[in-house]
């Protein structure tokens, strides 16, 4: 497996200085710059977790892991696109069947990217051969370049919402061509400015049933990854955890870089000479790289259940959410001690620092990996629920 880390994590090193020069005009266009998007295809990175079917080398839950820290660390937006299009598009092209798979990738060589919101916010009334869909969607992350756009939905027959088991209701996600979205911006914000985040809408668009897929199906249709079988919650959870943590990282390597020289009003001592800095930044790191740990950890071990014909357990899935949210939170207290370390280098507009600290800040009030996750993962370990659908 070296050669697939090798490649899937060689491809994104290799626009660090390319991703840096561009961070400023990704924020000013409010999307990802083109020159960074085609890059991405140039390198093979914006295909490189697909199933080989689409492009891919179905890189293992470590490989993705790395390869999103070194995202973010090079700049938030970057890492975010990485943690939104990469597993939306894992998703299309795992889970859709073969004749939406045909339409959507085939069709286009693989040269597909998808973003957008998966939570259902639409409905899509159930018609012969697929749905007419209606609703509108906020934070749809990296459509601005995406070719296709993801959108979650409840099915609705005759008026009525499709159940799938006790209180659970069917949720799915159609995959809709970028010309028949009505995007109405929205993305007015203080952090990831650069990732073209837009809120969108449709009224009753028809949508194939083959191009449409079950939000927490584990059923791949193509690949042979672990993570096809292991369903779209455990990759986004990493991905939330790598952002977190590589953002985090790039504040901890400029303050420790930035330590030699800097010097504060009414003290001529070094940061790096002062014994609070030093003990913080022991702290830190030690902190970032057993939170990063854990997360391989947590990641591996329900990675290699799943790879060896185990079930995927409600305890495998609420370790891996846990961990996701222990890395967030672990990274957000680095960024914090980072940001005030740095002092005032840390708010000069357009600096690596002022800019990680407000895509940090922006990134970690995702729902996704909130404080609710960590209670529904205590109630399953006190055994108060058997589980969590959601998780």
């Amino acid at each position: 497996m070296a050669d697939v880390l090798d490649r899937v994590i060689d491809r994104a090193r290799g626009m660090r200085e390319l991703v840096r020069a561009e961070a400023a005009e990704s924020e000013r266009l409010r999307t990802l710059s083109p020159r960074i998007v085609e890059a991405m295809w140039a390198s093979g990175l914006m295909s490189s977790f697909n199933p080989v079917a689409a492009g891919g080398v179905e890189p293992s839950f470590s490989e993705m892991i790395d390869t999103w820290i070194e995202m973010a660390w090079q700049d938030g937006s970057f890492g975010w696109i990485g943690i939104a299009n990469l597993p939306s598009t894992f998703a299309a092209a795992s889970y859709l069947p073969d004749e939406g798979f045909a339409e959507v990738f085939t069709k286009n060589d693989n040269h597909v990217t998808i973003g957008g919101q998966y939570f259902p916010n639409g409905q899509g009334t159930a018609v012969d051969g697929g749905y007419r869909l209606t609703g509108a969607w906020n934070f749809g992350s990296g459509t601005g370049h995406s070719a296709y756009i993801g959108a979650g939905f409840f099915p609705m027959d005759d008026g009525e919402m499709r159940w799938v088991s006790e209180g659970i209701p069917d949720m799915r996600v159609a995959f809709l061509p970028r010309a028949e979205v009505i995007f109405t911006d929205g993305w007015h914000v203080q952090g990831l400015k650069g990732t073209g985040s837009y809120d969108y809408n449709v009224t009753d668009v028809f949508v194939p049933d083959c191009r449409t897929i079950p939000l927490f199906t584990r059923d791949a249709v193509r690949g042979n990854s672990p993570a096809g079988r292991m369903g779209l919650m455990p990759v986004t959870a990493a991905g939330h955890a790598s952002f977190a943590l590589g953002v985090a990282k790039s504040m901890l390597d400029d303050v420790e870089e930035l330590a030699a020289t800097k010097v504060r009003m009414s003290d001529m001592a070094t940061l790096a000479s002062r014994q609070t800095f030093q003990k913080g930044l022991a702290h830190h790191v030690a902190a970032w790289r057993a939170a990063r740990l854990l997360v391989l950890d947590a990641f591996g071990v329900a990675e290699s259940a799943v790879e060896s014909g185990e079930e995927l357990t409600p305890r495998l899935r609420a370790d891996m959410r846990l961990a996701a949210v222990y890395a967030t939170d672990t990274a957000r207290a680095a960024a914090e001690w980072a940001h005030l370390a740095a002092g005032t280098t840390a708010i000069r507009e357009g600096s690596r620092l002022e800019r990680a600290f407000r895509d940090i800040y922006t990134g970690t009030q995702h729902a996704f990996i909130g404080e609710k996750v960590a209670m529904d993962v205590a109630q399953i370990w006190l055994g108060l629920i058997d589980d969590q659908f959601g998780l």
